[in-house]
């Protein structure tokens, strides 16, 4: 056992990078050579001089070749469990990724949330906060939209949040709702899919208003 009464705290960042792949999520792992865990979430040991965020931002960069599209830091995890680099606090931070971008470099996998393979104890309790933060930010930050390319259809959007909330959603109702919260404005492109008519690109553009947000509201959901 180390004796921690001779030295400071230790650190590191671990960041959980997620992306949507069909009508799922999946986090990014890394390949290790821990007999224990073969894989763990992307993460650095905090640096002299580094921020939180900048730690977090350059394991995204390692990882992807590029900054995750959001990044929000979800919490501080210790409580005795076990971490690849044994430190005795962990900072996690939720990455969000388009799938259209989620081209990891070598040695970084993806896998479904659902199916995940054994990481450290302290990493899952990482994973499960991740995605109880997408859930309860839906109505508040853009989520949906930055696990979208720049510009989609409504039709994208609307099985966005179906993925993220895990229901359906009443189509008439989720676009008045959405015209309501003022998020998004439409392009001059136009998408074809298949036989029917070409559906028409937007992209994310909240309008300033001067009442506050109020998001996208979920009150019309299929049982």
């Amino acid at each position: 056992m180390r004796d921690r009464s001779s030295r400071g705290a230790s650190f590191s960042v671990d960041v959980v990078l997620v992306t949507a792949t069909g009508n799922e999520l999946a986090v990014l792992l890394a390949r290790n050579s821990n007999e224990r865990e073969r894989w763990s979430l992307p993460w650095r040991s905090q640096q002299a001089g580094e921020t939180f965020e900048l730690s977090a931002t350059r394991s995204s960069q390692e990882a992807l070749g590029e900054p995750a599209s959001w990044m929000e830091q979800i919490g501080a995890f210790g409580d005795g469990k076990r971490h690849p680099s044994d430190a005795d606090v962990s900072v996690a931070y939720l990455g969000l990724v388009p799938h259209e971008t989620a081209s990891p470099r070598a040695g970084y996998t993806w896998f479904r949330v659902a199916d995940l393979p054994t990481i450290s104890p302290r990493q899952r309790a990482m994973v499960d906060a991740a995605v109880k933060t997408i859930q309860s930010s839906l109505d508040q930050a853009p989520v949906a939209f930055r696990l979208l390319p720049t510009t989609f259809t409504l039709s994208d959007l609307q099985q966005m949040y179906e993925l993220l909330l895990g229901k359906r959603l009443h189509k008439a109702s989720f676009r008045r709702a959405l015209q309501a919260a003022w998020l998004v404005e439409p392009t001059d492109e136009w998408r074809s899919e298949g036989r029917g008519r070409p559906a028409q690109l937007f992209r994310y553009s909240p309008k300033k208003r001067r009442r506050p947000h109020r998001g996208v509201r979920f009150d019309f959901l299929y049982p």
